[in-house]
C-alpha cells in the first residue's frame, strides 16, 4: 500500500473511532438518555432509526467519494487535459433517485406509526393517574398539584402513575423538556399545551427550558423526582401553601437565580439584610409588580405576579428562618 493511501486509511479509521467514542458517550454524544417513559421510548426508537439510516447513507456516500478520489485521481495528468468522460447509466440514475424516496417513506411511516403512542395519553383511572399544571415563568418552573400544593423547579410524582401535564406560560414563550420522560412541549402565553409521561423507575430526571426566554434562560432548569407512593404523600404534606419548605424552594429557585443563594447579589443587586425582606406589604408589591429598568440596572420581572398571599407567606417564613437573609423588622 502506498504511503498516501495508508495515510488516507488511517485518517478514516481515526474518524470512525472518534465517532464511535462520541456515540458511546450517550448524553455527551449522539445518543439520547435512556428513556424512562413509554412515550420517550418511542421517540428514542425513531431517533435510532433515523440515526442508523443517515449513518449508512453517510458511510456509503463518503466511502464512494474516497474511492473515486483515489481511483480517478490525475496520476500526473496535466491540468489542461480532461479525464475520461462517462455519460449515462440508467440503472444507477434510477437507484440514486428511488433510494432516497424509499428511505424517506420508511422514516415517515415509522414516525407516523409511533406518533399516537407519543402524543395520546394512555387510559388511566383516578387512582392510577395524576394531573399537574406546569407554569413557566422568567426564570423558573412552578408546579401546581391537586389540593393546592405547589413546588418550584422540582416536580415530584409517584412511581408508575400516568402523569398528565397542562403546560402554560405567565410571560414569554418557554419550552418544557425532560429528555428521559418525553419530547419537548412549548409553554405559550394564553394557550394550554398538554403532554404526559409514566415513569416506572425511581430516580431524578433532569431537564431545562428549551426555548430562549431571556437573560437567565440557562438557569431555568427543572427536575422530575419519581418516588414511592409514601414519599409522595410525605412531600405533599410538607408543601402546603405557607410552609417553610415551599418558601425555601421559592427563594432558591426564584430569588436566588438573580440574587444568589445567600442574597449577596449576582445578576441582580445584593438583598441580604434589606429591610424589604421583612416588610410583608412591600415584599408582596415587589414580587407581584417587579421593578422597571430605570430603578435597577436590569429591572426586575414580576416573578410572583400570580403568587397567593399564602405562597408569599411561605417565602417570608423561610427568609425569617435564614439568618443570612432577614433584614430589620418592618411593617406587616
Amino acid at each position: 500500500m502506498r504511503p498516501k493511501r495508508r495515510a488516507a486509511v488511517a485518517v478514516c479509521l481515526l474518524l470512525a473511532l472518534l465517532l464511535t467514542g462520541a456515540a458511546a458517550a450517550a448524553n455527551g454524544g449522539f445518543t439520547p438518555p435512556a428513556p424512562r417513559s413509554p412515550n420517550a421510548s418511542r421517540i428514542t426508537a425513531a431517533y435510532y432509526l433515523i440515526l442508523g439510516l443517515t449513518a449508512a447513507v453517510f458511510v456509503l456516500v463518503e466511502g464512494a467519494l474516497i474511492v473515486f478520489v483515489l481511483r480517478f485521481r490525475s496520476r500526473g495528468r496535466a491540468r489542461s487535459v480532461e479525464g475520461p468522460q462517462i455519460r449515462g447509466n440508467t440503472n444507477l440514475e434510477l437507484a440514486w433517485t428511488l433510494t432516497p424516496v424509499l428511505i424517506l417513506a420508511a422514516i415517515a411511516g415509522f414516525v407516523f406509526y409511533k406518533l399516537p403512542g407519543i402524543k395520546n395519553t394512555p387510559p388511566a383511572s383516578a387512582a392510577t393517574s395524576l394531573h399537574v399544571t406546569v407554569e413557566a415563568h422568567q426564570f423558573y418552573w412552578q408546579f401546581d398539584y391537586p389540593g393546592g400544593r405547589v413546588s418550584i423547579n422540582r416536580l415530584v410524582v409517584p412511581q408508575s402513575k400516568v402523569v398528565t401535564l397542562d403546560v402554560v406560560s405567565q410571560d414569554v414563550a418557554h419550552s418544557w423538556w425532560i429528555p428521559a420522560l418525553g419530547g419537548k412541549i412549548d409553554a405559550i402565553p394564553g394557550r394550554t399545551n398538554r403532554t404526559w409521561f409514566r415513569a416506572k423507575r425511581l430516580g431524578t430526571y433532569h431537564g431545562q427550558c428549551a426555548e430562549f426566554c431571556g437573560l437567565q434562560h440557562a438557569a431555568m432548569k427543572a427536575q422530575v423526582e419519581v418516588v414511592p407512593a409514601g414519599a409522595y404523600s410525605s412531600f405533599l404534606a410538607h408543601h402546603t401553601k405557607g410552609s417553610v419548605a415551599l418558601g425555601k424552594e421559592m427563594f432558591t429557585g426564584v430569588c436566588a437565580t438573580c440574587h444568589a443563594l445567600s442574597g449577596q447579589g449576582y445578576i441582580g443587586p445584593a438583598i441580604a439584610g434589606n429591610p424589604i425582606l421583612s416588610d410583608t406589604k412591600a415584599l408582596k408589591t415587589l414580587v407581584r409588580e417587579g421593578l422597571p429598568p430605570s430603578q435597577t440596572v436590569n429591572g426586575m420581572p414580576a416573578v410572583g405576579n400570580d403568587w397567593s398571599d399564602s405562597e408569599i407567606a411561605s417565602l417570608i417564613r423561610y427568609i425569617k428562618s435564614n439568618p443570612t437573609l432577614k433584614g430589620s423588622s418592618g411593617g406587616g
